[in-house]
C-alpha cells in the first residue's frame, strides 16, 4: 500500500502499570515491576480519505482512554497467575487497581492494544479503507515488542 502513518501514545503520557511474568522463574521479571508504557500504531491505506489522511488521529481519543483505563496506574495480572487471589484481595482492600488479561508482557500488551484499535477504528466505523499493520509497546527505549497479525488474518479482517 502506498501510504502509511503512525500514531504514538508515548512514555511522556505516563501510562504506567505494574505487572509480573510469573512464568519467568529464571528471571527477575517474575517479580512485580512497572513501566510507563508507550504504544505505537502503524496504519496503511491504498487511498487517502477526503482530508488526504491515512488515519484521522483525532479519532483515536477513545483508544487512548481505553489504554489509560486498562494500564494507567494499574496492576496487570494474567488470569492464570498462581497468586491471582492475592492480587484480588489487594484490589478488594484498596491497595491496587487490578486489570486482568489472558497474559502479560509487552507482546501481549501489544496484541491487546492492537485489538482495541481494530475494534474502534475498523469494526465500529466500518472503515475498510485502512489497515492497522501493527502495534508496538515499549517499556522504555531499550525494550519493545510488536504485534503484527499474519497477512492472511489482516486481509480477512479488512474484507467488507
Amino acid at each position: 500500500m502506498p501510504w502509511q502513518s503512525t500514531k504514538t501514545f508515548g512514555h511522556e503520557l505516563g501510562i504506567s502499570c505494574a505487572f509480573r511474568q510469573w512464568r519467568a522463574t529464571h528471571s527477575h521479571c517474575r517479580f512485580l515491576h512497572g513501566y510507563a508504557l508507550s504504544f505505537k500504531f502503524t496504519f496503511e491505506a491504498d487511498t487517502l480519505d477526503d482530508k488526504n489522511w491515512v488515519q484521522d488521529f483525532g479519532s483515536m481519543k477513545r483508544i487512548k482512554e481505553e489504554l489509560q483505563y486498562d494500564f494507567d496506574h494499574k496492576t496487570v495480572v494474567a488470569h492464570d497467575d498462581p497468586e491471582f487471589h492475592w492480587f484480588e484481595e489487594a484490589a478488594a482492600a484498596g491497595i491496587l487497581e487490578l486489570t486482568v488479561l489472558p497474559a502479560v508482557g509487552c507482546e501481549k500488551f501489544a496484541e491487546h492494544a492492537y485489538n482495541l484499535a481494530y475494534k474502534h477504528l475498523i469494526q465500529e466505523k466500518l472503515d475498510h479503507r485502512i489497515r492497522i499493520i501493527s502495534c508496538e509497546v515499549a517499556e522504555h527505549g531499550a525494550n519493545s515488542a510488536i504485534y503484527t497479525p499474519r497477512r492472511e488474518y489482516k486481509d480477512a479482517m479488512t474484507q467488507p
